[in-house]
């Protein structure tokens, strides 16, 4: 790494949400949960609900991730000092990454053959010693492929795989796997799958040897989503036994019971009786695997869920004592696309399954959850779902069960595709093509677990039912308000409610909010409107009428939404309480542009919003000014002929830079007599060869920064003159991808010095010292410029980075040490503390 100063870069904090498919989420032995966030690998630590890194190394949106060993071998991993994760890609491509428990490093160890032609579907392992792993990959090309791996005895040693059979399925491909050995025989292993033609289908076989077929189960009525052995069951009797619970698109959920019935030499066909009870009432077919025989029986059917079971899940076994023996409980846990997940186990008396727990979300769409995973422990149980979010619940109750929602990490679920930093830098706006903006901010503890505070997100102002594109933080005095622009030709200004005021104040532990401002807001909060497009207000004196059915905690339907109860947090909001009750209520709607909404951005005053939309030809690309407070039209600039893709005030507000598809730049001047504002065009040049994405202003002068698709940044001046023109200074090396944002903090206004951020479309972020040195005399300007730092690959992005943004520095605050915010097409928001140690 080349560095010209002392600049040091930490990872503070990381938003993402859940890719939105089936078998994306592990939770391991390790007690870290890990997710596929487009093409990254998520992993977050549910005792703090943050993201601790997101792994880099997957070209496509990563589909599944499976922990060696997962939260079922728990009681084998107490000595491990390394925990390995598998994930698979869209692309067909699996990588095992190892963990170090000491230090929580992480690396790449492999990437895998590939022999699947299409996307990995799941991926399901067990552990058949301390050093001895056998997983299972399925694809949606049709083939199975199983695979043994010898992990090394000490980290960083050279871990061994072999794939030692390969299975093809034909033209219905399976989605659910999974693998167990096989009781009172653990030479051979057993493999359930299930898929598209709603059979399960049972192949078993030796660790190094061929997988033969043995029977299929046909129950279940539409597609098989989810499957998972039992360890052996710990029941008097019931030693040589193990559960397999199987789930499907036809809503139920069926429990097969695997038993030893006995060793034979021949073809096992043993006559076998017994009695038919109530909890197992069908024999099933007899299958021999060596010298032993087993017979499968259909145990149960459950029915309970009201839509698609995609996940049921064993409770993992809970430790006896210190040693390896365990105790394999009967407890099972579902999700379904209901938006519920259930926890089933027999009684006592009959056993007969029941459905004993059932937990589930509200929220706006119509579809649930994906999967639904049990802590190592079993006291914790997480989902994620339809909206890319997780949901976690904890049973806190000591002689009876008391399950209670936890926080979780969460974050957009498609590229973010703006950021604007709050007054003061208290909090960070998020906007993104998920359709919703978010509110992150930095939660103030007694104990937190890093320095005392925590990010969490905070509010989410809007759920929209368009693309949002662009935001802008309203500058100035009086309430907090933004403007923002989506996939619709309106831009939208929202305006903070007195519950979102008093929230942050508890968040940052400031004072009291103003009380002339308290007294001005007299909104407490916003309601969702049928079509999700525009947000009404609750005002502070309404009569607030009870809630209805919904509001007592139980599952909404497609027909009901529920009205927001707006209150002030004491704590970080969960999933359920931002999606209704920390809407904003929107105040003005800007009308004028022909197309989508491009770009937006405030001045520092607080005085006027420049807004741009999509383009192609030069009287829609025109960018129209506002007069924040009346949102009157008060200019309409017509310079470029394709989209004006951002723009920024200079920091003095007397100009306006605009960067364009076209390839040119243009500089307006911004003249304010009294009421009125006039606006010129200084200078208008063709900056680049190709798509200029980004500009950012000097804080310390007319000096500004473009970056564009060819791959490279230019420093420009404007020369104030009688007639002003703008003249490049100063041209950084080429860099290894195209330049998608930059952003320009100023250091030292003294010797003109600043850092100039620059993202990539590689998802990558290097750190360039930029000092401008002015020549009074001639009225020139010269600039030098070298890296400060390459920000490590594990820190950045894995896709375009979109915008960055630094945080405006308080006089008050250490002036060695500023923030950093980015966001990028991987769905990710991330926060940076940049440490200068400048002499």
């Amino acid at each position: 790494m080349t560095e010209s100063e002392d600049v040091k870069v930490k990872s503070v904090f990381i938003a993402a949400g859940c890719n939105r498919i089936v078998n994306n989420v592990s939770w391991g032995a390790c007690d870290l949960v890990s997710f596929g966030s487009q093409n990254a690998v998520a992993i977050f630590c549910p005792k703090t609900a943050q993201i601790l890194t997101t792994l880099p190394g997957h070209k496509a949106p990563v589909n599944c991730t499976h922990w060696i060993p997962g939260a079922k071998f728990a009681f084998r991993a107490k000595k491990l000092e390394s925990h390995y994760l598998l994930s698979g890609d869209s692309d067909g491509v699996i990588i095992l990454w190892e963990m170090t428990l000491a230090d929580r490093k992480w690396r790449l160890v492999m990437q895998l053959p590939q022999l699947h032609k299409k996307g990995v579907s799941c991926i399901t392992g067990i552990m058949v010693s301390l050093t001895d792993t056998i997983f299972a990959s399925s694809s949606s090309d049709g083939a199975v492929h199983l695979w043994e791996l010898i992990l090394p005895c000490s980290p960083g040693g050279e871990c061994k795989l072999s794939c030692f059979e390969s299975l093809s399925v034909g033209s219905k491909p399976m989605v659910a796997l999974s693998l167990a050995e096989l009781p009172g025989n653990s030479e051979h292993i057993a493999l359930a799958m299930g898929g598209l033609d709603n059979k399960i289908h049972m192949y078993w076989g030796k660790r190094t040897g061929k997988f033969v077929r043995g029977c299929e189960l046909k129950a279940h009525t539409d597609w098989i989503r989810s499957l998972d052995f039992s360890l052996p069951i710990c029941k008097p009797g019931e030693a040589n036994s193990i559960m397999l619970v199987s789930s499907s698109q036809d809503k139920g959920i069926r429990i097969w019971k695997m038993s030893l019935l006995g060793f034979s030499g021949g073809e096992g066909q043993e006559t076998y009786r017994k009695e038919i009870s109530l909890a197992s009432y069908i024999e099933g077919p007899i299958i021999v695997a060596g010298s032993s025989s087993y017979q499968i029986s259909l145990e149960s059917l459950l029915i309970g869920h009201e839509d698609w079971v995609y996940s049921v899940e064993w409770q993992p076994p809970s430790t006896r004592n210190e040693g390896s023996s365990y105790c394999q409980p009967q407890s099972i846990l579902s999700a379904s696309m209901d938006k519920a997940m259930m926890i089933w186990q027999p009684e006592k008396k009959t056993g007969i399954w029941m459905n004993v727990v059932t937990v589930g979300e509200l929220s706006h769409s119509a579809l649930g959850f994906y999967g639904g995973h049990w802590s190592p422990d079993g006291q914790s149980i997480l989902a994620h779902g339809y909206g890319g979010a997780f949901h976690m619940w904890r049973n806190i109750g000591i002689d009876t069960d008391n399950w209670l929602p936890q926080k979780v990490p969460s974050g957009h679920f498609a590229p973010v595709t703006d950021i604007s930093w709050g007054r003061h830098g208290q909090y960070i706006l998020t906007v993104s093509h998920d359709q919703t903006t978010r509110v992150f901010a930095p939660w103030k503890t007694e104990a937190s677990h890093l320095d005392g505070q925590s990010w969490h997100e905070i509010s989410r102002p809007q759920v929209h039912g368009h693309d949002i594109n662009c935001v802008a933080i309203i500058e100035g005095k009086g309430n907090q308000r933004f403007v923002c622009g989506a996939d619709e030709k309106v831009a939208r200004v929202f305006e903070a409610p007195l519950s979102f005021l008093k929230t942050l104040n508890r968040a940052t532990r400031q004072s009291d909010i103003p009380e002339d401002l308290q007294m001005g807001v007299q909104i407490l909060g916003a309601n969702m409107s049928a079509l999700g497009l525009s947000q009404k207000p609750i005002y502070v004196n309404a009569v607030h009428e009870s809630p209805g059915a919904n509001g007592n905690g139980s599952i909404d339907t497609l027909e009901s939404v529920p009205d927001a109860i707006p209150v002030v947090f004491t704590e970080p909001p969960i999933e359920d309480q931002l999606a209704y009750h920390t809407l904003w209520p929107e105040s003005h709607k800007l009308y004028g542009h022909g197309n989508e909404l491009f770009s937006l951005c405030c001045d520092h005053g607080g005085k006027l919003v420049a807004s741009s939309c999509k383009a192609q030809s030069q009287s829609v690309a025109e960018i129209w000014l506002w007069e924040v407070g009346s949102w009157k039209t008060v200019g309409r600039l017509q310079s470029h002929t394709l989209t004006v893709t951002q723009m920024e005030f200079s920091r003095d507000d007397t100009m306006l830079l605009a960067v364009s598809r076209d390839r040119q730049f243009s500089v307006f001047s911004i003249q304010r007599t009294g009421d009125e504002i006039s606006s010129q065009l200084v200078a208008k040049q063709e900056g680049h060869k190709r798509i200029i994405w980004s500009c950012s202003w000097n804080p310390f002068g007319h000096d500004f920064a473009t970056g564009s698709r060819d791959k490279t940044v230019k420093i420009w001046t404007v020369v104030d003159s009688k007639d002003p023109w703008v003249k490049q200074i100063a041209t950084l090396p080429q860099f290894s991808s195209s330049v998608t944002a930059v952003s320009w903090f100023g250091i030292d206004r003294q010797r003109d010095h600043g850092l100039v951020a620059v993202g990539m479309e590689n998802g990558l972020i290097e750190l360039w010292s930029i000092t401008v040195r002015r020549n009074i005399d001639s009225g020139g300007s010269s600039a030098s410029a070298a890296l400060a730092i390459r920000l490590d690959p594990t820190m950045c992005h894995v896709s375009p980075v979109n915008r960055l943004s630094w945080r405006s520095r308080e006089k008050s605050e250490d002036s060695r040490s500023v923030q950093l915010a980015s966001c990028g097409a991987d769905h990710c928001v991330r926060i940076f503390e940049v440490n200068l140690s400048y002499n």
